[in-house]
């Protein structure tokens, strides 16, 4: 028995945001001198990113004069972590609601009355009654589906509810998951003046994917699916303080050393060639790869570590470009790119893997069907 992704919706806030006209933004919020302004600079030309979506509109310094939420970046009050939560809980539903009904489109068959299991994904924000119930309500789903909450995981909480779904299929061929990550990085700017909060704010984006998980021999629609073959994870002790997510005054904060694309390039060959062992393969025998683009660093040592050209990894840089890098939601809208097009051979497969604190690498082998 067998389960696979036979959907995926995608979905962004309003407020879509050229890389460049996020700069100005941040020299004026960190004061830069024209030193510094010049090394910001050169960050933001060599993202890989021209994109980026948010919630809020106060990055966009080509169509808006003054932030509203962020107001005067530069001195305090700034916005405390109850303020951008109250952001959250007003946004997080409906973009995840947004992607779930794109979802749903794609398969027909009244769907919504069909969901037995959902389970939400997100690490920027989280309240009780939270996205769980108010997907349930807005979707019109079955108040009895059962629901599963993965929480504050980061970039690979995906991967875990793409796992959890799996199980469920296992155990019960009859049932039909829908899984929804939203995550809206952009209400977590840090203005603390180090290279990190450069980095960081350089990159993270506002985004949602919702994905139906289902026996693939019970599918609801006879589109071509991608079948979940097997899962393996590895967590690297000595880079544990290399990356971290933590909950301070004024938001989220993410720690996220330079030696994280090291520490890639270092273990993901021996993590991924575990991954095609259990699943009695090789890696020779991947035609695809969606690897979760956290940076253009990040891809291009994941790339030289398994021997891969940038072009077998091309839709993860297709998704960074068009949509920077929002956490959790980011692998599925990379599955998502990979299931639009339609030029892979039936049976070839993807090997994805995404990176989270830990330092954690989840990866996952999935196969083309029709």
């Amino acid at each position: 028995m067998s389960s696979c992704i036979s959907a995926i919706g995608i979905a962004n806030p309003q407020f879509k945001i050229t890389q460049q006209a996020i700069y100005p933004f941040m020299v004026n919020a960190f004061d830069l001198q024209p030193n510094d302004a010049s090394r910001l600079k050169k960050i933001y030309d060599q993202s890989g990113i021209d994109f980026r979506y948010s919630v809020l509109s106060d990055f966009d310094t080509l169509n808006n004069s003054e932030p509203s939420f962020f107001k005067d970046a530069k001195n305090q009050p700034f916005p405390g972590t109850r303020e951008r939560l109250l952001i959250y809980e007003k946004w997080a539903s409906s973009i995840g609601c947004k992607a779930a009904m794109n979802c749903f489109a794609q398969v027909g068959n009244d769907v919504a009355s069909k969901i037995t299991h959902i389970i939400t994904v997100s690490c920027t924000g989280m309240h009780a009654p939270g996205i769980d119930i108010e997907l349930v309500e807005l979707l019109h789903l079955n108040r009895a589906a059962e629901r599963t909450c993965i929480n504050f995981m980061g970039c690979y909480g995906a991967i875990n509810a793409l796992k959890t779904a799996d199980y469920i299929c296992r155990a019960d061929e009859n049932a039909k998951i829908l899984i929804v990550s939203v995550e809206l990085c952009t209400l977590h700017f840090q203005k603390i003046n180090t290279l990190d909060n450069w980095v960081s704010n350089s990159i993270f984006s506002d985004g949602a994917a919702a994905v139906l998980v289902e026996n693939t021999n019970k599918r609801l629609s006879k589109n071509r699916c991608l079948v979940l073959e097997n899962f393996y994870t590895e967590f690297i002790p000595e880079a544990k303080n290399d990356m971290g997510w933590l909950i301070g005054d004024f938001g989220f904060e993410m720690k996220l050393s330079s030696k994280v694309s090291k520490h890639v390039k270092n273990h993901i060959r021996d993590i991924c060639e575990k991954l095609m062992k259990k699943a009695n393969l090789a890696l020779n025998d991947i035609a695809e790869y969606a690897i979760h683009p956290g940076g253009r660093r990040i891809l291009e040592a994941a790339e030289e570590s398994l021997s891969i050209s940038p072009e077998s990894n091309h839709y993860s840089y297709e998704t960074l470009r068009d949509f920077g890098n929002m956490s959790s939601a980011t692998i599925l809208f990379v599955l998502h790119k990979i299931m639009q097009q339609s030029g892979s051979k039936n049976g070839s497969r993807i090997l994805g893997a995404a990176f989270g604190p830990g330092l954690t690498v989840e990866t996952m082998l999935l196969k083309h069907w029709e």
